[in-house]
């Protein structure tokens, strides 16, 4: 894999869009996106919708550098009005669907967008959340009444608005040192760097076909999937959500499929699936969350495909990766990608050598410039030498390629899904009858991580249930987010600072019952 340097040009120092309107294919005819219901998009809608949308959103007084919030379910409108914003020089700020109203009222209040978009069964909150420039967003079917409709009858006529590369593209939310989510500000740099480096080294070519069921409000599904088939005047079938069935019936017409570890321990559990299914296949890729060996070598016994793991994170889009040509190694996430540069580091900053455990450190064109509004934090994430503290801990070996071991912070990945224990610690200690509590995550063989919540109950708690703590947490979470099980503790360890001891809590098999 090649480690050198993408050029200006390459990079380019415009909007993102553009840099995508010049890769599609000559004929714009040719399909981009088919939906598990058969509907085609061809690279001539992509440029006539984004036009139109982009043209709503400035007609809705939006200019260079606003901020749109969506908070909308998967769908071809909701990718193309990702791409109207980075045409319009606008901010696109997606948010996971499932977030509840006291999740979404903090991003409203910290990045303050001056429009958003949700699904129609979300209008009511944002209401009564006080949004005042609001619309819906309700997919193919609808009838006239939402941003889709109002398109319509605009003309597919827009000037993509010039941007210089530094310019912001995104703001992606991700959890903090605080429990409370943090914008990583992400420029069209940013993204070029990475999109263009992850097209060289996975040979992307317009003759693959990429078997799309990952969410779309996150690096891995929008920025590193949907960018790269742009890129590479590609074609994607685009399902709504990951079905293990229905990718098995619909992999032989695809030759990319990208997962996070869920998606393939569930389709090891589906007895249809196997080397047949997968002859046309060039590349199974995973990511975010760490890959079992188990798994790699069960998948690759079963198919015949080595899985090519990689390594990313929401400030940095993708740092390095297995290669396509060349060894993929279990447990590995391979080297750095062009342009980019990995160190491993002690406490003290200095550089490990091969073998050694210490955090990563990853620098380059793609990581993102800071977190919005909050320089202090911003301050703290980057070495004096401009390097990223990503906060895992990993090794490099002998080969040149790098295994992420652990995190620093307490952060917990389930299902391919961010989630910071101590935003769910906060919703638990506030019940009435807890004094207090502690999530940790522990291995899971579907999710990778499950988590698990520890619990002291206070003296008018005794009565409480498992059911009921996670019952009340679901009305005030997002689902991915509440523990799986709860167990009752006389009191949680603590050293002699104090602080909550989680390592002893994850040391404990009662409480990984998996």
């Amino acid at each position: 894999m090649s480690n050198r340097s993408l050029t200006k040009d390459e990079l380019g120092s415009n909007n993102l869009y553009a840099l995508f309107r010049g890769r599609f294919p000559a004929d714009l005819s040719q399909v981009f996106l088919e939906t598990g219901q058969g509907r085609a998009y061809t690279y001539e809608d992509v440029e006539r919708e984004t036009a139109r949308y982009a043209a709503f959103l400035a007609g809705l007084g939006l200019a260079k550098g606003d901020r749109v919030l969506a908070h909308v379910e998967k769908s071809p409108q909701a990718l193309f009005l990702s791409l109207a914003c980075f045409r319009a020089g606008l901010i696109y700020l997606p948010l996971n669907p499932a977030y509840r109203k006291n999740e979404v009222e903090y991003v409203l209040s910290d990045a303050e967008p001056k429009a958003v978009v949700c699904g129609s069964e979300s209008l009511a909150m944002m209401r009564e959340l006080g949004v005042e420039q609001v619309e819906t967003l309700d997919g193919e079917g609808d009838a006239g009444g939402s941003l889709v409709g109002k398109c319509r009858q605009l003309q597919p006529d827009f000037a993509t608005v010039a941007c210089e590369g530094k310019d912001l593209a995104a703001i992606l939310y991700t959890s903090g040192t605080t429990g409370r989510p943090k914008g990583a500000m992400i420029s069209h740099r940013n993204l070029a760097a990475n999109d263009l480096a992850l097209q060289d080294c996975w040979r992307w070519t317009s003759r693959d076909v990429l078997l799309h069921t990952l969410p779309i409000y996150h690096v891995h599904g929008l920025f590193v999937a949907c960018h790269c088939a742009l890129l590479s005047g590609a074609r994607m079938i685009f399902l709504n959500k990951f079905d293990a069935r229905t990718v098995v019936r619909t992999l032989h017409r695809a030759t990319i499929f990208m997962g996070v570890p869920t998606y393939y321990t569930r389709l090891l559990e589906e007895p249809g699936f196997g080397k047949d299914v997968c002859g046309n296949i060039r590349l199974f890729i995973s990511g975010s969350a760490p890959l079992l060996e188990q798994t790699f070598y069960a998948f690759q016994q079963r198919t015949g495909h080595a899985i090519l793991e990689r390594y990313g994170m929401t400030e940095t889009g993708i740092n390095t990766s297995n290669p396509v040509e060349g060894p993929r190694i279990a447990g590995t996430v391979g080297q750095p990608l062009p342009g980019v540069s990995v160190r491993v580091v002690d406490d003290a900053g200095k550089t490990l050598p091969p073998g050694e455990v210490g955090e990563l450190q990853v620098k380059g064109d793609h990581v993102a410039a800071g977190y919005w509004r909050k320089p202090a934090e911003t301050a703290e994430a980057f070495t004096a030498d401009g390097y990223l503290k990503t906060g895992d801990l990993g090794r490099r070996g002998p080969n040149g390629y790098f295994s992420v071991v652990g995190r620093a912070k307490d952060l917990v990945i389930t299902g391919g899904l961010n989630v910071y224990p101590k935003e769910i610690e906060a919703a638990m200690d506030q019940m009435e009858g807890i004094a207090e509590s502690a999530v940790i995550g522990v291995p899971h063989p579907d999710f990778g991580e499950a988590l698990v919540a520890l619990v002291v109950l206070a003296s008018g708690g005794k009565g409480l249930r498992e059911a009921e703590i996670l019952a009340k947490l679901k009305e005030v979470l997002a689902n991915y987010k509440v523990p799986k099980r709860v167990f009752f503790l006389n009191e949680l360890p603590r050293n002699v600072m104090g602080k909550v001891q989680k390592n002893l809590l994850r040391a404990q098999p009662e409480y990984a019952p998996f």
